[in-house]
């Protein structure tokens, strides 16, 4: 995979809490958000990859889920977390 321990422990130290929060909800968004954009950069060069597109669409769809989850917990993280990772909505 293309990320790097370092890298992740980045991501759970900014959107979990801290580098050993890899369950809460903010922290999987990102990560997600993060295998998405990566995975969407490799289908720009390689466009028959079926495999890459359908690994795409189930990280897509988890996302989603954990994005409804929280908005209905806390609104207000939700919004946070969305303008912080720039997605639409």
């Amino acid at each position: 995979m293309h990320l790097t321990a370092e890298r992740k422990k980045e991501i759970f130290a900014k959107f979990g809490g801290s580098e050993k929060n890899t369950g809460g909800t903010e922290a999987q968004i990102a990560m997600f958000t993060e295998r998405i954009n990566h995975i969407s950069g490799h289908l720009k060069g390689a466009r028959k990859d079926k495999s890459a597109e359908l690994s795409l669409i189930k990280l897509v769809g988890k996302r989603r889920s954990l994005l409804n989850y929280l908005a209905k917990q806390d609104i207000f993280k939700y919004r946070d977390l969305i303008k912080e990772l720039g997605l639409r909505k």
